[in-house]
Parts: structure tokens; C-alpha cells; sequence
């Protein structure tokens, strides 16, 4: 499989601020080379199968560093690149 897509949220739980935990997890997916595309709801990410697998694990763990964390990731081989048209 080359590329895959997720769609990600993430809910901080019972945090002053979700922005900070929300802020890293992108961070994360940016410095692992994932093409990211930021939503209101959500953020896309896609890239190689492992890369992607890896980061997410590598954004949920610095999350839950912060506190109580919900991840939920749709993925997808079938969806075209978000950079197609």
C-alpha cells in the first residue's frame, strides 16, 4: 500500500485550554513529513502507510502527556490526495 489518508480529531478532556494538546498533535504530524491539511472539526493527514501509523501513535502519546485524551482517526486507501482535484 503506498498512500493513506486519516482523518483525525482530538478531544483534550478536562483541560483548561484543548488548543495547546490540539497545537502539538499537528506539530507532530508537520515535523514526521505528513502533508496535513488543518479543518475546523478536523485535520487530514496522508502519506506513506507506516508514517502514517507511527505519527499517529507518536501525536496521541504527546497528547495524553497533557491529560485525559480522545483520538478518533477515520482511515482511508480510497480517498484521492486532498491535493487532487
Amino acid at each position: 500500500m503506498d498512500t493513506i489518508t486519516a482523518q483525525v480529531s482530538l478531544y483534550p478532556l478536562r483541560q483548561v485550554s484543548i488548543g495547546p494538546a490540539i497545537r502539538e498533535a499537528v506539530r507532530v504530524f508537520r515535523e514526521c513529513g505528513l502533508n496535513t491539511r488543518i479543518g475546523e472539526m478536523s485535520t487530514l493527514v496522508w502519506g506513506e502507510e507506516q508514517a502514517v501509523f507511527a505519527t499517529l501513535q507518536e501525536a496521541f502519546h504527546r497528547a495524553a502527556k497533557s491529560g485525559d485524551t480522545v483520538m478518533m482517526v477515520t482511515l482511508s486507501n480510497a480517498c484521492p490526495s486532498p491535493e487532487e482535484p
